[in-house]
């Protein structure tokens, strides 16, 4: 690929907001088959607002920013690639953002624009509503990182600071990428309890963790190092206590070979799908001004669900 092809900059039409009385974008790429402005039109719907999420398919930070000037646009939410890329255009930045190091929620702050990252919420979430008994599954009990990239933080930052894991172990293939977050989130003051756990035998002598957060793509193990982590991954699941593991990985199908070894072993599996409805009530939270609670969680989820089943027809 010629340098000119990377640094390339895709930009698409302004989208059309002469319907609406406020809107705010899905600014990144591809995000074609996002479900995202769906999820949101859910909400507004429900709340009687004449609002929506519109697709902003780019990799324009100039446009972004442009559109975002418009008095009517209440904020935006941001994918990959521009997590980290808009965090220097913004005004502010709350302390979830500055800790993970990453923006995927931008809202309106009077006249000024503050980033924030409403995946940890997500996270956190995705435990707390849907594991029964918090207390006897992962309460007091060490948390788990599969993965070792952006979302690995999100994770490590929800397990320690909103689901109270003083010890985190993290798997992943790649050394590196683990000292890398360990290194960030000591910075930030929430990495002391993070321990890599590279072998299977060392995780043989650990505390079994009562939650995990599963942030790698649905490929089979195919090197030496991706199998150890694997085997790491099942020696935790193997434990004699049984927590719950999230999924993170929902696309194009939830049921990848992590859940399902899971499941064997006895672990309650909840799916990616989760973060993604919760992290989007708290940006909806941000945005509206509404507490969750005002929010349609169940018709929510019911969408999702429906839309995840046609994706895998």
């Amino acid at each position: 690929m010629s340098s000119q092809n990377q640094t390339q900059v895709i930009t698409c039409p302004d989208p059309d907001v002469s319907h609406l009385d406020r809107h705010g974008y899905l600014f990144g790429y591809p995000i074609a088959h996002s479900m995202s402005p769906l999820f949101h039109q859910t909400v507004y719907d429900h709340l009687g607002l004449r609002w929506s999420q519109l697709l902003l398919p780019s990799t324009d930070i100039s446009q972004f920013l442009r559109l975002l000037r418009d008095s009517r646009v209440f904020g935006s939410s941001v994918t990959m690639p521009h997590k980290l890329a808009i965090i220097p255009h913004l005004d502010d930045l709350t302390p979830e953002a500055r800790a993970v190091g990453a923006v995927n929620t931008v809202f309106r702050r009077g006249d000024r624009f503050v980033g924030t990252n409403t995946d940890t919420v997500g996270v956190a979430e995705s435990f707390i509503q849907n594991v029964q008994n918090p207390d006897s599954v992962f309460g007091g009990r060490p948390g788990a990182v599969i993965g070792g990239g952006g979302a690995a933080r999100a994770a490590v930052y929800a397990l320690v600071r909103l689901m109270g894991c003083s010890t985190v172990y993290m798997i992943n293939r790649d050394a590196s990428e683990v000292e890398a977050v360990v290194s960030w989130c000591k910075a930030q003051g929430y990495g002391d309890g993070l321990i890599h756990v590279s072998t299977a035998s060392q995780a043989e002598g650990l505390e079994g963790p009562g939650a995990i957060v599963a942030c790698v793509p649905n490929f089979p193990p195919a090197t030496e190092s991706e199998k150890e982590a694997r085997r790491v991954t099942e020696v935790f699941l193997g434990k004699p206590h049984k927590g719950a593991i999230l999924e993170m990985c929902y696309h194009p199908t939830p049921w990848t070979e992590i859940a399902a070894i899971s499941e064997k072993a006895g672990w309650q599996v909840i799916i990616g799908t989760e973060a993604v409805i919760y992290q989007g009530l708290e940006a909806n939270r941000y945005w509206t001004g509404k507490q969750t609670s005002e929010m349609p969680v169940a018709k929510v989820k019911e969408v999702i669900a429906k839309e995840l089943s046609k994706a895998k027809l």
